[in-house]
């Protein structure tokens, strides 16, 4: 009966990610009305803290991109790219890091893959190298963002657990960065040279370079709304940090004869709305621009994709429990480490870092593995490359009018394998190197 069900879960993973769109969440839905009327499964209860963070981190980078703040951000990234055109495989990578780090989504990328792709090719370098790593990059920080869905949820889970706010950025952040050097340092030298590229003086000829004119906002034009609001975002993070870093700091009340502070995942959620009300207020911003926004469009997506597909997969571990741990409890407990692998293909299946992390953590803590092992193998959830169907990887691969960064006949031979394979397997070595050392 329970491959059954395993099939019911599959089929709505895979039809759902070939829909795209919000299709994930539906076909989720559907999966769960299977298993809830047809194999009597019990539906868990509804992600609600998840979807409650998620919800306000895009009404705030929503607000954000609506005041002009992710524009003034793009421009500042073209006049840094720009300034240092021949190292733009090391400084691309870095600049998408820290955008996605600062918003929480990897998103926010589109408005700097043109200029990335242009400045490679105007200086003789094969864009594939810069394109590629970016994306990857961005997905790294993504995982290591305080703000980030998936970072939120790993608070709500593992805080019970002794591991906080501060622990995670800890582990996550370096491990993050040193996997994107790494990738950097050995992308920088794969691939022919883009004047070695066979087609590329016909190129030359015919193409016409005039992306840059049209994705660049000039920084002679940002208003004082769109760096007031990026301040306030700033501000906004950094106090987020600070909360999580000192629970002192947390309002607290008492329960049970304890001190209970509030939970970080509220905190986040309050933040993020109290930032976003006051870039409305200061920016004197109108309301309605903030859902024309796309980084709130595309957040919407992901609230939908996130409630069905978590929501099903809750529901079929939570009923099968004691057959999964029987499969592969005594398997992962004495080699906790192959879990990450487990996380690494999950996470190519649901195409979400969040929702990957949603299902399997708490599968992982009931099994019995430590909350330090697990917070290790986090980085593992970056497999969204490895079938190239998601939207930054396919924005790179069309912006890229060289042909560089392409997808290959056979699907899995395309030009973001190699460095996500390199940034994703150094940054679970490193995470699982600073937990032996660090705690």
């Amino acid at each position: 009966m329970i491959w059954l069900q395993v099939i019911v879960v599959l089929s709505a993973i895979i039809i759902g990610t070939r829909l795209k769109g919000i299709s994930l969440g539906i076909m989720g839905g559907l999966g769960l009305a299977i298993l809830a009327f047809f194999f009597h499964l019990q539906p868990t209860e509804p992600p609600f803290c998840v979807l409650l963070i998620i919800t306000s981190v895009i009404t705030a980078a929503g607000t954000l991109e609506a005041a002009g703040g992710l524009g003034y951000l793009s421009s500042l990234a073209e006049k840094a790219i720009k300034k240092y055109p021949h190292r733009i495989t090391f400084i691309a990578p870095l600049i998408t890091y820290i955008f996605t780090f600062l918003v929480g989504t990897g998103h926010i990328i589109y408005s700097i893959l043109p200029i990335i792709a242009t400045v490679a090719k105007e200086t003789g370098i094969r864009p594939e190298r810069p394109l590629t790593t970016s994306v990857i990059a961005a997905q790294q920080a993504a995982m290591a963002s305080p703000i980030s869905a998936p970072t939120a949820i790993l608070i709500g889970l593992l805080a019970p657990h002794g591991i906080e706010l501060l622990d995670m950025l800890c582990i996550l952040i370096p491990a993050t960065l040193g996997g994107m050097l790494i990738t950097t340092l050995v992308i920088n030298k794969t691939g022919k040279e883009l004047s070695e590229e066979p087609g590329y003086a016909e190129f030359l000829k015919t193409s016409q370079e005039t992306n840059h004119n049209n994705v660049s906002t000039p920084l002679s034009k940002v208003t004082t709304s769109a760096k007031l609001s990026v301040i306030l975002f700033g501000v906004g993070i950094l106090f987020i940090i600070l909360l999580g870093a000192f629970k002192g700091l947390r309002p607290s009340w008492e329960k049970s004869g304890k001190l209970i502070p509030m939970d970080m995942s509220i905190v986040i959620a309050i933040m993020m709305l109290s930032i976003a009300a006051l870039i409305v207020l200061i920016c004197k911003l109108k309301p309605t621009e903030i859902t024309k926004a796309s980084v709130f469009t595309g957040g919407i997506q992901a609230v939908i994709s996130i409630l069905g597909i978590s929501w099903l997969g809750d529901t079929f571990v939570n009923a099968n429990q004691a057959q999964i741990m029987e499969l592969v409890q005594a398997q992962i407990l004495k080699h906790p480490w192959q879990f990450s692998i487990i996380l690494f293909c999950m996470s190519i299946l649901l195409v979400s870092q969040t929702a990957t992390i949603r299902a399997l953590i708490p599968l992982g803590l009931t099994l019995g593995i430590p909350a330090l092992t697990l917070l290790a193998a986090v980085p593992a959830v970056n497999g969204l490359f490895f079938i190239p169907n998601y939207p930054t990887l396919l924005a790179a691969t069309n912006l890229d009018s060289t042909g560089t960064t392409r997808i290959g006949k056979y699907i899995l031979n395309h030009s973001f394998m190699l460095p996500g394979l390199i940034a994703t397997s150094s940054a679970v070595l490193i995470a699982f190197g600073l937990v032996k050392y660090l705690f």
